[in-house]
């Protein structure tokens, strides 16, 4: 579909599968009744017009969750064993085992204690992954009084971030964008950090005050970070996050692989089998929610 074009082209359609969509361009789809993001999160949909309509959101939330874990798990172990020191080193041509080893020691992975904020595909496929690690893994949530899933230890409410905050060695951000999640990481949170934690978010941009973010690396309130996300995208040139050398960046990559487009084309095909014979959809949004 033409973004420039998308009213000519979505008037009639009945069914979209594509992430945005403008508040004038869903009024000028009068047939429109199902819309299916190939991205897990759909913030960028949850417009007054759309959310009060009879219109059903999908999304790819299983597609994406099994890769962007295996992502978080990198970056759990870059940032424990000091890959992107390492790496600056090289570049340098300099052998940098005695800083590393002592200014920076890496850390070990077993026993370290991972918190999962959000504990949708993502957090899950993340907890089963870390537990095999030798891991602890907690998780805050908003419904915590559901089952506990399978390799986390202990799952509190959203109102103990704090709690999880304190007690984590890597806090993994992975849950939707909402009005109570914007903004969620700040001061405060930072400031309730181990000082060698680090932290990671596959999830959105907004979670994190990109403000305070940038004051607890440079002051090394926390030890480090890493983004697959961002407030803008691209990250600007002039962005000062380019230049924390205690700041992993990924190019909001964690979701992609070989074989993304092959799942995408699986759950889709599926999605539709089940509209057209009016079964159940995959991946069923909770607009109210926002997920």
């Amino acid at each position: 579909m033409d973004r420039e074009n998308v009213e000519q082209d979505i008037f009639d359609a009945e069914i979209m599968f594509g992430i945005s969509l403008r508040p004038e361009q869903f009024l000028a789809a009068k047939r429109l009744r199902w819309i299916h993001s190939q991205a897990a999160a759909v913030h960028q949909l949850m417009f007054p017009e759309l959310v009060k309509s009879d219109v059903i959101i999908t999304n790819a939330r299983d597609v994406h969750g099994p890769v962007v874990a295996e992502q978080v798990i990198a970056m759990i172990f870059a940032l424990a064993k000091q890959i992107p020191a390492a790496v600056r080193f090289q570049q340098k041509h300099e052998w940098g085992q005695g800083a590393i080893s002592t200014m920076k020691p890496p850390r070990e992975i077993a026993g370290a204690t991972v918190g999962l904020v959000g504990l949708g595909s993502i957090g899950r496929n993340v907890a089963k992954h870390a537990a095999a690690l030798g891991m602890r893994v907690i998780a805050v949530r908003e419904h915590p009084e559901k089952d506990k899933p399978e390799n986390v230890d202990e799952v509190w409410p959203s109102s103990q971030l704090l709690r999880l905050l304190s007690q984590s060695d890597y806090v993994v951000l992975s849950t939707p964008v909402t009005s109570e999640t914007t903004g969620m990481i700040g001061r405060e949170q930072f400031a309730a950090m181990k000082p060698h934690a680090r932290l990671i978010n596959v999830g959105r941009g907004p979670l994190i005050d990109e403000a305070a973010l940038i004051e607890a690396l440079r002051e090394r309130k926390i030890a480090g970070a890493a983004l697959d996300v961002f407030d803008k995208e691209p990250l600007p040139p002039e962005s000062p996050l380019w230049d924390l050398d205690n700041l992993l960046i990924s190019p909001h990559t964690a979701g992609i692989s070989e074989k993304m487009w092959d799942r995408h084309c699986v759950l889709f095909s599926e999605n539709l089998r089940r509209y057209l014979s009016g079964q159940p959809l995959l991946g069923l949004v909770d607009k109210q929610r926002g997920y």
